[in-house]
């Protein structure tokens, strides 16, 4: 699923977190039923269902047979255990506990089910390719161009631009704020340590703009960036893959771009495709002064580009003229 929402800010400028909230540990739709319910649960309804979040990985997938079989109980004791959390049918539950693995998935998890599949290596090629293909596919079906275009003038009327992104994350960080920069955009993606970013982030104001770059269960120092960007009045961008994720609850407006994929580090070519069209609409808000831009770099890192140098007499240039 892709797609970019806005969140409107509440009076504590929080877009719609409460203070309280923010205290709490970030929990899933399941995990939020599971806590809510569990004072009236019985201890053997609290275990079972401990053992289904912790191991998603192997029951995310399962029927309500299946799941019975793996804990070698009643169906029926599956069912009434789901209604108990209040759901009206398994599905429910089913659809919940996906959406859970999705969040809470690591690439430990990830790995596992891989192997699971049994498939070979070429068909594990394939099947990562197929997934990637349908993340464009999805982009491309689900992208709201107006709303890049109002992201492009968010970025534009900021004075700074501050891109943060962790880990696999941080080259999606560097492309943004590389190619921000190339067309006159005053961006950065800061490198380093936790307390280097918060430096950096302590410097944004309220005519500046942060953007985060996180998805799943998201990294902690990424979030807390875009928390402390709030505390500061500072705008926030969000890319990352679902509407409930502290990314997406945390940030003014988000971009959800499926990252899914059997491979353990996630699948980033629907993230780059996003950024590609950001970049491509920031430099057509002012074409001539991206171009401006372009020019003058253009000529000043002429020098930069590879210059073959002819080969000196009586030297081979190839294997082949040995």
């Amino acid at each position: 699923m892709t797609q970019i929402s806005s969140i409107g800010p509440t009076a504590d400028g929080r877009g719609m977190i409460s203070a309280d909230d923010e205290r709490k540990p970030w929990l899933t739709a399941l995990e939020a039923r599971f806590a809510q319910a569990e004072p009236n649960l019985s201890a053997s309804r609290q275990q079972l269902l401990r053992n289904i979040l912790d191991h998603a990985e192997e029951t995310y997938f399962l029927s309500s047979r299946a799941l019975a079989k793996r804990y070698d109980l009643d169906p029926t004791t599956i069912v009434r255990t789901v209604q108990a959390l209040g759901y009206k049918r398994y599905g429910e539950f089913a659809a919940d506990l996906r959406s859970h693995f999705v969040t809470r998935i690591t690439p430990y998890a990830v790995m596992k089910s891989a192997v699971r599949d049994k498939r070979s290596i070429a068909n594990h090629i394939e099947h990562t390719l197929e997934i990637d293909v349908q993340n464009l596919n999805a982009l491309r079906s689900q992208l709201d161009v107006k709303q890049v275009v109002e992201i492009a003038k968010r970025i534009d009327r900021a004075g700074r631009i501050m891109v943060v992104g962790i880990d696999f994350a941080a080259s999606l960080s560097n492309l943004l704020a590389y190619g921000l920069v190339s067309i006159g955009y005053d961006a950065e993606a800061p490198a380093g340590s936790a307390g280097n970013l918060r430096q950096k982030i302590l410097l944004l104001g309220p005519r500046d703009l942060l953007i985060a770059i996180s998805f799943g269960r998201c990294l902690q120092d990424t979030v807390d960036s875009v928390i402390r960007a709030h505390d500061n009045g500072v705008p926030t961008v969000g890319f990352t893959d679902s509407d409930k994720s502290p990314i997406a609850r945390f940030s003014d407006a988000s971009w959800i771009t499926s990252i899914a994929s059997p491979s353990f580090h996630g699948s980033y070519v629907g993230v780059v495709s996003a950024i590609n069209a950001l970049l491509v609409a920031c430099s057509q808000l002012h074409p001539q002064r991206s171009l401006a831009v372009l020019r003058r770099k253009e000529q000043e890192f002429r020098s930069r580009w590879y210059t073959p140098t002819p080969a000196k007499s009586g030297m081979r240039t190839s294997a082949n003229e040995e």
